[in-house]
């Protein structure tokens, strides 16, 4: 799988894990999506997966790099995508 495919899962993921907020963006927390097995099944390297994702503004999170226990409250929006704009 390369980078923009798992990036894809993660949005996936991260929608079927988290709560919608009111600006259509998706929010959970490090933790939940780190234990979870579904997501342990599909991606290798979670971390490096988010922090992908985060390069290229699909997500958001305080912090360079998540670890499992120290990290698992850190909140991880998915953020909307952006308007078309009608033209």
């Amino acid at each position: 799988m390369n980078v923009e495919e798992e990036v894809g899962k993660l949005k996936e993921e991260i929608q079927r894990l988290g709560q919608k907020q009111p600006d259509g963006s998706y929010k959970v927390t490090f933790g939940v999506l780190f234990n979870d097995d579904r997501c342990a099944n599909i991606f290798e390297a979670l971390v490096g997966t988010l922090r992908a994702a985060k390069k290229r503004k699909i997500v958001t999170y305080s912090g360079e790099l998540l670890l499992q226990g120290v990290h698992d409250n850190v909140e991880i929006t998915l953020l909307p995508p952006p308007a078309v704009s009608a033209s």
